[in-house]
């Protein structure tokens, strides 16, 4: 069964490459960061190699790398480079594949085109990521009907954080999605202590349904 599954978030630092690198280690997939935007600390791609137990040769290479850490739009502009969103096609691969966005939803990649744009025309199941702090509500219920206005299947929610039952109640509960789990901050990120997480408060069942293909 080959699974591909788009990680998404509702704002930008709020731990989605961690739970994508989680999400790719458990699933044995690989993991491709298309547009990278801040070259001088540690990158995503770093990180999940880092963080997941997968083999280099299972992260694929980004698409665009901008050194500036903005905006894609701005940090490209800022580069000289021209981001052309059509170029933006889900790779090919003999296994299963997890896509990590960059910032959130609405991030234009152009003055023209926002990221979930992009995320519409690859058709795929998106795991939506959400903080447990405040106004987190406010930027999921958005981000979910932002998802379902324009087609893009959601397969759930995770959430990213201390507990915060309520808010996540009332997400899921409004927003008619699916409540995929909570990845509790980490005292020590490491591999093993991430892998231990992620067994503990997902079922890896639930990334498999509907999200064959």
């Amino acid at each position: 069964m080959t699974t591909r599954i788009i990680v998404t978030g509702t704002d930008t630092g709020i731990g989605k490459t961690v739970f994508a690198a989680a999400l790719a280690g458990a699933l044995g997939a690989y993991y491709w960061k298309p547009i990278q935007a801040g070259l001088l600390e540690e990158t995503d791609r770093q990180a999940v190699l880092r963080l997941s137990g997968l083999s280099e040769e299972r992260l694929l290479p980004e698409a665009y790398r901008l050194k500036t850490p903005a905006s894609p739009h701005l940090a490209a502009a800022i580069d000289g480079i021209t981001i052309d969103p059509e170029a933006l096609v889900l790779p090919n691969t003999d296994g299963s594949l997890v896509v990590e966005g960059a910032g959130g939803l609405l991030v234009p990649l152009t003055r023209e085109v926002a990221y979930i744009d992009v995320i519409a025309r690859w058709r795929a199941p998106v795991v939506l990521c959400a903080r447990t702090t405040l106004g987190t509500i406010n930027h999921s219920l958005l981000s979910i009907e932002a998802l379902r206005t324009r087609g893009i299947p959601l397969l759930g929610v995770v959430f990213i954080g201390d507990e915060s039952a309520e808010s996540e109640r009332i997400i899921v509960e409004m927003g008619h999605a699916r409540r995929l789990g909570r990845l509790p901050y980490l005292a020590q990120l490491t591999g093993d202590m991430l892998r231990a997480a992620f067994a503990l408060h997902f079922n890896i069942d639930d990334f498999l349904e509907e999200s064959a293909g």
